[in-house]
């Protein structure tokens, strides 16, 4: 009994795990999208968390529902922003693994990265414990992938369509990538539940490296979008203290796309040598979600620009996937360049909101430790000085060579032990005030002050216009 008991949950198994691997090149709605998942989740239960970070507006207005809102003074429940993670330690963070995430469709008629999203979930699962890449990459990574942020978007855009549709916006009528808290001008637009639902989860989540998906133009556009003469806007590029790094995650992504490295763009007025640009020099966007992440999330983020077509037939998807499957994978192992560690007390006890930044890079919103006393830096290979700083007390210097390491799938460590601090300092202090950050030269990071032909074009259109 107990032998045919187990073939049939072997049985099941392998059902479970055929059907997950089951997907076909084609539009996934909402019930679809959540089915898929689940049997996903349930066929790699180990591998796998499913979760929901929050709700869309809209409702899903059935009948059922309806009747429920007349007796009920409640309002209508949106739909379901899942997030599928995947990895050795799928439900919890662990000390030393890296966080990464993907997100697509914020705009809900950009709807290629919905789609291939799923299929790196796919591949990911079917692949790990057979491709040695693969299996090393989920057993050192944590990756969240939501295929999905504007789920209302989606299923108001009815059928394919190369240009905007109504479908771009959430139920609202915002749009979700102007709706983020912006650094350089104070944003007015009432933040949305699904911009709500992802700035908790950045919160929650000690996230290193991510990139969000769209269409509309085929190019990997990097930090910031937005600017002031403080970051060189005056010269049409808005520099950040990382921006090598950032070049360099853009270039990773472009070089290992089937064209979008040619930098041909979309048409011939549209040109991006090497298949990136940096989001000001392509133009300006207030309360875009990569600023948001990198300024307040400590998480480097790209833009990464899909498709021409908005919203493909569904016979183009396969070469989609095609096109980005290298690239996405690649992307990922950037999560593990640089160096990271921790921050610990005289007695080996983690030290919370620590700052931990390379010196001659700082940020305006001080990058600290998380609440394990964690920091992550995302470094290209060179000699860096590390400042770790405890409030209080003296800060800790360290000089660390830094190696290209993401094939070795970790990045350096490189821990702090400060023996004058005690277990007393636990308290988390807010890391950056909610305000324009970058409106005063005072306020701006040393790394990013205007250089001296600039501070002499600013003294002479300041003359011409006085």
């Amino acid at each position: 009994m107990r032998a045919a008991a187990a073939d049939v949950v072997g049985i099941l198994i392998l059902c479970l795990a055929s059907a997950a691997a089951a997907l076909d090149f084609k539009y996934h709605h909402a019930k679809e999208l959540e089915e898929y998942l689940r049997g996903v989740h349930a066929a790699y239960p180990s591998l796998t968390h499913l979760h929901s970070i929050g709700r869309s507006v809209e409702g899903l207005y059935n009948f059922t529902l309806i009747l429920k809102n007349v007796f009920s003074p409640s309002p209508l429940k949106g739909r379901d922003l899942w997030v599928l993670v995947l990895g050795r330690f799928p439900t919890h963070h662990k000390i030393g693994i890296p966080e990464f995430k993907y997100v697509a469709n914020m705009h809900g008629d950009e709807t290629v990265g919905r789609e291939i999203l799923l299929h790196l979930i796919d591949f990911l699962v079917t692949s790990y414990g057979r491709d040695p890449v693969i299996t090393r990459l989920l057993n050192n990574t944590r990756i969240h992938i939501m295929p999905t942020m504007n789920p209302d978007g989606f299923e108001a855009t009815k059928m394919p369509d190369c240009y905007y549709t109504r479908g771009r916006y959430n139920r609202n009528g915002e749009d979700l990538n102007r709706n983020f808290p912006d650094a350089f001008e104070n944003n007015s637009a009432r933040i949305q539940p699904e911009t709500r639902a992802v700035m908790d989860w950045i919160k929650k989540e000690t996230f290193v490296l991510s990139a969000n998906l769209h269409g509309g133009a085929l190019v990997a556009s990097y930090t910031f979008d937005n600017g002031n003469p403080v970051t060189g806007s005056l010269e049409g590029y808005s520099k950040s203290p990382d921006d090598d790094v950032f070049i360099h995650l853009a270039r990773t992504y472009s070089s290992n796309h089937a064209s979008m490295y040619k930098g041909t763009g979309c048409d011939s007025r549209q040109t991006f040598p090497e298949g990136i640009t940096n989001g000001y020099s392509w133009y300006q966007l207030e309360g875009g979600m990569q600023d948001y992440n990198y300024v307040w999330g400590q998480c480097f983020e790209i833009t990464l620009e899909l498709s021409c077509c908005k919203y493909p037939p569904e016979d183009q998807l396969g070469k989609f996937w095609r096109d980005n499957k290298v690239a996405l994978i690649e992307y990922i192992k950037q999560v593990h360049l640089g160096v990271k560690g921790q921050v610990t007390d005289k007695n080996g006890n983690p030290i919370p909101n620590a700052i931990v930044e390379a010196k001659g890079r700082p940020h305006i919103c001080p990058y600290r430790t998380n609440e394990q006393g964690e920091y992550f830096l995302l470094l290209l290979p060179g000699t860096y000085v590390i400042n770790a700083t405890v409030p209080g007390f003296k800060s800790m210097l360290k000089t660390v060579e830094i190696r290209d390491n993401t094939g070795n799938f970790s990045a350096l460590k490189q821990d702090f032990s400060f023996p004058d601090v005690s277990d007393k300092i636990t308290s988390r202090v807010a890391s950056c005030p909610k305000i324009p950050l970058y409106q005063e030269f005072t306020r701006a990071s040393a790394a990013v002050k205007p250089t001296v032909h600039i501070l002499v074009l600013m003294t002479v259109m300041l003359l011409i216009f006085k």
